[in-house]
């Protein structure tokens, strides 16, 4: 899994998702010609950051996050938080100003929660700092700050070897609100027709959803899809016997918010490995669940 790793380490926070793009691109252009497919690539002028692989005749689309939570260098040595990401003194924080490459500490105000760093010199303003990646490794799981999203990203790239017809859509600015996938999709439905997606991103382990048991199938989060979707994909899952688990939540979301509050009727599901120790530097995910992940995401780029 060393691309796992390499994506992990690449500095994409949202809103600054050009590294991770121009990786993909590179990645791609690499290794198309081993693939079942060779994908068109969409990218450019009006697409901002994102990156579009098109496979064939597509039915369906698989959106993945490409950004990641963070920090962002307010006045003086304060901090403010890209997204949600969890903050604890003696944190690791790694970036780059006009000065040169940063690597700091997290310092927590006691008394207010007040977000600061220790590093030998003041850090411009505006400047993003990202967790210090320690990428660990076990026969069973893999650790590490990032798998949210790298990890979607990472099974997208699996489907894309042999993928005959869809769409593969790497997004951005998921962790603080969403932002792209909006004319992404206009563009997908105007252009190709589709309107099924599914959300390649990382869920939670909670009680209902264990750790091992198999990847996540979403009912709802915050918001509901359309269950006769949802239904036809855990049905594909039972008959591929695919180890699988249904998710219920009532808080979170997704790059699905923008297809569900969107003008276009899209059917969209997210399907996604668990994990622990969420939007923190120690993200453990198991690895039967990212196994059950590409097969699901295999059989349903075939059979929906």
């Amino acid at each position: 899994m060393e691309l796992l790793h390499r994506l992990c380490q690449i500095h994409a926070p949202s809103g600054n998702e050009v590294l991770m793009k121009e990786f993909l691109l590179h990645y791609v252009q690499e290794n198309q010609a081993s693939w079942k497919v060779k994908p068109q690539l969409v990218h450019g002028k009006g697409f901002q950051d994102c990156l579009m692989l098109v496979f064939g005749q597509p039915r369906t689309v698989i959106f993945a996050h490409m950004d990641s939570i963070g920090f962002m260098v307010r006045y003086g040595k304060q901090l403010i938080r890209i997204g949600g990401p969890v903050a604890e003194a003696g944190y690791k924080l790694v970036g780059e100003d006009s000065q040169g490459k940063i690597e700091c500490t997290v310092v927590e105000n006691e008394e207010t929660g007040a977000l600061s760093y220790d590093f030998d010199r003041e850090i411009e303003r505006g400047t993003e700092l990202v967790f210090k990646c320690d990428y660990r490794e076990t026969e069973e799981t893999v650790q590490s700050c990032y798998l949210d999203n790298r990890l979607g990203v990472w099974n997208a790239l699996q489907v894309a070897e042999t993928l005959e017809n869809g769409i593969i859509a790497f997004g951005c600015w998921e962790e603080t609100g969403g932002g792209s996938v909006g004319y992404l999709a206009k563009y997908i439905h105007e252009t190709y027709g589709v309107t099924q997606a599914l959300i390649s991103d990382i869920t939670w382990v909670t009680e209902g959803v264990q750790a091992g048991q198999g990847v996540a199938i979403s009912l709802r989060d915050s918001l509901i899809p359309r269950r006769s979707f949802v239904q036809k994909i855990i049905k594909i899952a039972q008959e591929a016997n695919i180890p699988h688990q249904v998710e219920v939540e009532s808080a979170g979301g997704s790059d699905g918010k923008e297809l569900h509050y969107g003008p276009i009727p899209w059917d969209w599901c997210f399907i996604g490995a668990p994990e622990d120790h969420v939007h923190s530097p120690n993200e453990l995910v198991h690895k039967k669940d990212i196994q059950a992940m590409v097969d699901l995401y295999k059989v349903l780029m075939q059979k929906l």
